[in-house]
């Protein structure tokens, strides 16, 4: 699949879907849509979430809202601007995720006692990037993500992980080697070393793994521990209630009629 046909395959409404119309409406509405192919949740180009940007106050709430993901900003100047690439992988409530952001700052904010840095925005339709992703869970392929992109994500509904479990073997291209020569300095100040690298022309690859960035304060053995089981719990009744079905459209329904709290958990993945 190239990268034209991924970003059409966002756009627009999804030949298959979940087969639940009304599902299909609401995962359209909170941005998502579902590739039967993998059998994954992937974000759309233009869902609600493009308008809010990013900030670090977003990772250090994400385990107070059942998300215990690992965190990699990647920060770099390129252009007379400030960049941040962004990398997630970990379990988000039900599903086991991983996702590439690209953003651009635009001011800095402080909120004393809360957060203070600079809040980016998400990148314009004329920045994206051709990106690449390969989320494995102890060494074996769980889903490939690839296309242009400012926010590239899969999401497997009702497997459970702890991100230490998780790698992302990663791919970025960039328009220019200025803009590349950025983004790797990026990675060396994060505690990349050359050796992580493999560069073909104007493309950076490298795995993510164990974090080599400070990772939130709210990410705590306590509180990973808490509400991972509960993720575990939400996964093992997923997996319970929809064990004997065989499609996606027979497990929503299964969910739908045995277990409509579950049902709903649907309608916030990632």
């Amino acid at each position: 699949m190239n990268n034209s046909e991924l970003i059409d395959f966002e756009d627009n409404t999804l030949s298959e879907g979940t087969g639940n119309e009304d599902l299909d409406e609401l995962i359209e509405i909170f941005g998502y849509a579902y590739d039967p192919e993998q059998d994954i949740f992937i974000s759309r180009m233009h869902p609600w979430q493009r308008r809010f940007g990013y900030c670090r106050l977003f990772d250090e709430l994400s385990s107070l809202m059942g998300m215990i993901i690992d965190c990699e900003p990647i920060y770099f100047n390129y252009n007379g601007k400030k960049w941040m690439i962004g990398i997630w992988k970990g379990q988000y409530d039900m599903v086991t995720g991983g996702e590439i952001g690209l953003y651009k700052g635009i001011f800095n904010i402080n909120l004393p006692g809360i957060s203070s840095g600079i809040y980016y925005r998400s990148a314009n339709d004329d920045e994206l990037l051709p990106m690449s992703f390969t989320l494995k869970k102890k060494g074996k392929v769980l889903f490939t993500r690839e296309g242009t992109h400012w926010w590239l994500t899969g999401f497997k509904l009702g497997e459970f992980s702890k991100p230490s479990e998780l790698s992302m073997d990663i791919s970025i291209g960039f328009p220019d080697e200025i803009m590349r020569d950025a983004f790797i300095e990026g990675l060396l100040k994060a505690g990349y070393r050359n050796r992580d690298l493999e560069i073909n022309e104007n493309t950076v690859s490298f795995t993510f793994g164990k974090p080599r960035t400070t990772q939130p304060i709210t990410r705590t053995r306590a509180t990973d521990w808490i509400i991972q089981r509960k993720n575990k719990f939400l996964c093992d009744e997923y997996l319970r209630i929809t064990g004997e079905q065989g499609t996606i459209q027979e497990k929503v329904r299964a969910l739908e009629e045995q277990s409509p709290e579950i049902y709903e958990k649907l309608l916030t993945i990632g």
